[in-house]
């Protein structure tokens, strides 16, 4: 008998970091949220229970109403993966092997029952039993990549740290269908291998890699031929083999071997120690053989495959300064990345998986230009009604604005040199803050960028901000003519723009330098990362910035995350205020409720805050 043809589809993905749900209806993308947002727990791996209630209430339904919920990856894959290793490196990794058994016996590896029982709480009818599916993780990510993609057909290329087996893959997507080509296995990973260097470099893998990624530009490649020596052979086609015998995480609890430190002179940096010459030359070096990898990749797959579009997931998407080597160098004529790159967007391509290759429901035509992603404006909003209670609530002074009078006052706000917190419309999903849930600032302000750091985000000095931009005038400021809606591309300010320097500086000494009319938003190479407005998907975010340009004619913003370190992005109004409260910004808004921070009482729990969040 033929499966009946769903209204709604669930998606989930749990369990190992950056758990998330997402919601179709009739094969769209309307609702889809991380879990981290609503339990305050920055990559939170629990099963999404309010990220699944948050999409149900969000089409106004209950469990009962949605017919198939599907899972990301296959858990006894990946069990099986996990055995062989164990086995293949017998005694050695017994202490990893006795770590990780109990949470496999107890959970993982009986994961249909343990999502049954979850999701029975969410069903008002007891006797209702759910559809239960599961997708592969890989195919989950190319479902991610393709089916939002403004793409009709195109190579989709999956690159992370590891699914079930798979690190790297590549798919043939075309319509409705989506056919694996090839795929590079386990232990052999480009993901992991850049998660060991940002673990030898003093960060934390799995959130670090960012910063990693902002450290490398502070440095020289002065060890890419060690690495391409020793630790990876990597051929002509960009696949790729580790040397084993310098890594750990196979069988151990560490990333990195003995054979590493001795290889690189030293053991690991500890973690929130100075940062020395050395790890910014490693961060680079690490940095410039991923590139390269990539590129190599990317040619081969665009001579073998006869596409002209390049679509990409899993976490080595977010490196967003190698996709803009990709943009540049590779022969593709463009590319698309999903904004929720990493596991939280396996929710949405088991979703779409499920209703496109096995529903076998048409895709609909698509014009190689606008995505189906809805800018990942996919989160919870908040009504004035909702807003006025929570600051009536808690007797907060505000001004409410109409929109002729909003723009113009903001806009002298930011102009003063104000740093301001930016709530309005769906939360973002994904990791990147894209005018939703974001803090704003004067790219033209040469002290902005020690500003926000330090005093707002309370992060290291030598991260960058990224520029929010009006998409129409992408080209005025950067060698960039494409749109860029979701911050995954790096490019470089046009001459234009520079100011002359001394090139001879090192290390964070490149940081105090006045490189370009833009300083606050241009990283010490002189590029940024850089977010394209829209006025079809953000239309108040792109009015603001129209609001600025009209004042200065300037019409970039800085654009970082509503959060301070540590933290995840704000969701809901009771954590911005929170979250304005706690930091040295002086504006906040809310839609047209606006609150300056000289106008407020004393916040509770503005004491000791810090101790709240654990380090990212």
């Amino acid at each position: 008998m033929e499966d009946t043809i769903p209204k709604y589809i669930l998606g989930i993905s749990a369990y190992y970091h950056d758990s998330a749900a997402a919601l179709l209806c009739q094969g769209k993308i309307i609702a889809a949220a991380q879990e981290e947002r609503f339990t305050r727990k920055k990559h939170d791996a629990s099963f999404p229970q309010k990220a699944i209630q948050y999409c149900l209430d969000s089409a106004d339904i209950s469990l009962d109403d949605v017919s198939d919920v599907v899972f990301y990856d296959k858990p006894l894959l990946k069990f099986e993966r996990l055995l062989e290793t164990y086995l293949a490196d017998v005694p050695k990794g017994f202490r990893s092997f006795v770590t990780a058994m109990p949470i496999w016996l107890k959970e993982k590896l009986y994961l249909k029952k343990v999502l049954r029982t979850e999701f029975a709480r969410f069903l008002n009818d007891k006797n209702k039993t759910i559809k239960l599916k599961f997708a592969e993780h890989h195919q989950s990510h190319a479902a991610s990549a393709f089916f939002p993609s403004p793409y009709n057909k195109a190579a989709v290329l999956c690159i992370d740290g590891v699914g079930e087996w798979a690190t790297t893959s590549l798919w043939q997507g075309e319509k409705n269908n989506l056919t694996p080509v090839w795929e590079i296995n386990f232990p052999h990973s480009l993901g992991l291998l850049y998660s060991a260097f940002t673990y030898y470099c003093g960060f934390k893998v799995n959130s670090g890699e960012y910063k990693l990624m902002g450290l490398a530009p502070y440095g020289e490649p002065v060890y890419k031929d060690r690495i391409l020596e020793h630790i990876i052979d990597v051929k002509d086609d960009g696949s790729f083999h580790l040397n084993m015998k310098y890594f750990n995480y196979t069988t151990g609890l560490t990333m990195t071997s003995k054979y590493f430190d001795r290889l690189f002179g030293a053991p690991p940096r500890q973690a929130e120690t100075d940062i020395s010459q050395k790890e910014m030359d490693i961060a680079r070096s690490i940095q410039f053989v991923t590139e390269e990898i990539l590129l190599k990749m990317v040619r081969h797959i665009h001579k073998t495959s006869n596409n002209d579009y390049l679509c990409l997931a899993g976490g080595v998407a977010l490196n967003c300064v190698a996709n803009g080597e990709l943009l540049r160098k590779s022969p593709f004529k463009d590319i698309w990345i999903q904004p929720a790159a990493g596991d939280a967007g396996g929710a949405i391509g088991c979703a779409l998986a499920l209703w496109h290759q096995h529903y076998k429901q048409k895709i609909e035509t698509k014009d190689n230009n606008k995505d189906l992603m809805q800018g990942s404006y996919l989160g919870p909003e908040f009504s004035h009604d909702q807003i006025k209670v929570y600051f009536d609530s808690i007797s907060a002074p505000y001004h409410i604005h109409n929109d002729v009078e909003l723009y113009p006052l903001l806009a002298e706000y930011l102009n003063q040199g104000k740093v301001m917190g930016w709530f309005q419309g769906r939360m973002e999903f994904g990791p990147r803050a894209l005018g939703g849930r974001s803090i704003l600032g004067d790219p033209r302000n040469s002290d902005m960028q020690t500003t926000m750091n330090l005093k707002i985000k309370y992060r290291e000095s030598f991260r960058p901000f990224a520029p929010s931009v009006l998409a129409e005038d992408v080209h005025h400021y950067f060698e960039h003519a494409k749109d860029s809606p979701y911050m995954l591309m790096v490019a470089q300010l046009n001459s234009s723009l520079l100011i002359s320097h001394d090139d001879n500086k090192k290390g964070m000494d490149k940081l105090k330098q006045l490189r370009s009319t833009l300083p606050a938003i241009t990283h010490v190479d002189n590029s940024a990362r850089i977010q394209t407005v829209h006025q079809q998907t953000n239309p108040r975010y792109h009015q603001l910035l129209q609001a600025f340009k009209n004042l200065t004619d300037c019409s970039v913003l800085i654009n970082t995350s509503f959060n301070v370190r540590g933290e995840p992005i704000v969701c809901t109004p009771e954590d911005a205020y929170r979250c304005f409260m706690r930091t040295e910004m002086d504006i906040l808004v809310l839609e047209n409720y606006v609150l300056i921070k000289s106008e407020q009482e004393t916040f509770k729990g503005t004491q000791d805050w810090q101790q709240e969040f654990v380090l990212d």
